[in-house]
């Protein structure tokens, strides 16, 4: 799977919840986003541990789970590392994905707090702030301040972090997709017990149309208990 599984797994999700349940359910999707970012900070730190290495702000830069589908699908990098590290990014797959299948009003949902929350997870005692709108929310690009500096030695351990890892730290997006379903699908039948299995049928019914059987059938390939 891709980038776009995963972007659209959550819109449908987000849509039929949305469409169903009003801003009660926009709520529920966007506490499943914080416990999903959480999910995906702790990992991370999890990893750096298990390496030896501490949880800073440099490690959280180089023990990211995830990578574009292919060169140029993203754009980011630093704005300044310092008095505190300020980060953009100006073209994203996911709001590309959205747009592309005109469904940005509900998949723009992801981005509210998920980065704030990855870091959270994370626990390095730093905070992530948006200092823009969001592209998916009308801004020109994503700006965020992690709250702490980076110097020209960790820039050199992200650097030297990120050669050693290569991909071993990373995930692949069926399992990245499988984790955004059973987070966001638990978050709407813990909500609503009486028809949440019908919102997520929708989700279900949508991207099946849009990926195939097998696509939805491999999230399944996982146990929730993964994440």
């Amino acid at each position: 799977m891709k980038i776009e599984n995963q972007a659209m797994m959550f819109a449908f999700l987000s849509k039929y919840t949305i469409i169903a349940k009003g801003e009660a359910g926009r709520k529920v999707i966007q506490e499943g986003m914080k416990k999903y970012g959480r999910q995906r900070g702790a990992r991370m730190a999890e990893r750096a541990r298990a390496n030896g290495d501490p949880v800073d702000l440099w490690t959280n830069q180089a023990y990211g789970e995830w990578k574009p589908d292919y060169p140029g699908q993203m754009e980011f990098g630093y704005v300044h590392t310092e008095p505190t590290l300020v980060t953009y990014i100006s073209k994203c797959a996911w709001c590309e994905a959205w747009k592309k299948y005109d469904i940005l009003e509900y998949g723009r949902e992801y981005c509210v707090n998920v980065d704030a929350a990855v870091y959270e997870g994370f626990g390095c005692g730093a905070v992530c702030t948006p200092l823009t709108t969001s592209m998916s929310w009308g801004g020109d690009r994503c700006d965020f301040d992690w709250g702490k500096p980076l110097s020209e030695e960790e820039l050199k351990l992200i650097a030297d972090k990120k050669a050693e890892l290569g991909a071993s730290a990373m995930r692949d997006f069926d399992y990245h997709t499988a984790h955004i379903y059973y987070t966001i699908a638990r978050a709407i039948r813990d909500a609503f017990p009486e028809d949440g299995d019908d919102i997520i049928g929708k989700a279900a019914r949508d991207y099946i149309e849009l990926f195939g059987r097998g696509d939805y059938e491999a999230i399944f390939e996982f146990s929730p208990d993964e994440f």
